[in-house]
């Protein structure tokens, strides 16, 4: 398939048929995906590939309340667990709040769940000190999980980026026997999508972009 085709077609798959995904499509895609840059070229990212119906299970607990939280601040208006502003969501909403099945399904009918972690040893956080959430240290793993995305892509399999377990780390690290100094990064599950993949829709271009300076004018083609 077309790198470009590849690019604008790599949608977040949540909705998967009930084939298999051989170990041998697996190793392919990660043989090509281990390729990601990562800070230093350091490689610190290490990945559990999770079959077991029973560890999904709890895999699902886990993930719920970092999710009931992402759909009450969203049911409040708010921008779910943002990395700015204060949440005003109070413990009685957070009670009412149901948890999707579409958050949760896609951990059960995956053919199969990467947990991708990384070793903090390596990861240079260039932003550790500024008064803010951390950023860049995500550029030593997560380049690594969009190629996975990518790869699966290209061999006909999808996926998606999920972050909602990692609200309740200690949990999903002691379930998977995950030691430190290590990371959870994301949570991704892969098979084949039930629906067939067309192009994403992204703001353009000229949307994005400043020449020179915040207030410069966009890039034109």
């Amino acid at each position: 398939m077309d790198l470009y085709e590849v690019m604008r077609t790599t949608a977040a798959v949540r909705e998967f048929t009930d084939d298999p995904l051989p170990d041998e499509v697996l190793h392919t895609i990660l043989e090509n995906a281990r390729f990601a840059p990562s800070g230093g070229n350091r490689q610190g990212a290490q990945i559990v590939v999770v079959r077991d119906p029973v560890t999904r299970d709890r895999l699902v607990e886990i993930t719920e309340p970092g999710a009931r939280r992402y759909h009450a601040q969203r049911a409040a208006g708010e921008t779910p667990w943002s990395a700015y502003t204060t949440s005003r969501v109070t413990e009685e909403q957070l009670t009412q709040t149901r948890v999707p099945a579409s958050v949760t399904e896609p951990l059960r009918r995956a053919a199969v769940v990467l947990v991708v972690c990384v070793d903090l040893r390596a990861v240079a956080a260039l932003d550790k000190e500024l008064d803010r959430v951390g950023i860049v240290g995500g550029a030593s793993v997560y380049p690594l999980v969009w190629n996975i995305l990518l790869a699966a892509r290209n061999e006909g399999f999808g996926g998606t980026i999920t972050t909602m377990a990692i609200a309740e780390e200690p949990a999903l690290k002691q379930l998977l026997g995950v030691p430190e100094p290590f990371a959870v990064a994301a949570v991704v599950p892969l098979g084949k999508p039930a629906k067939q993949l067309k192009r994403l829709s992204r703001i353009a271009v000229d949307e994005l972009t400043h020449l020179e300076h915040w207030d410069g004018g966009p890039l034109l083609s």
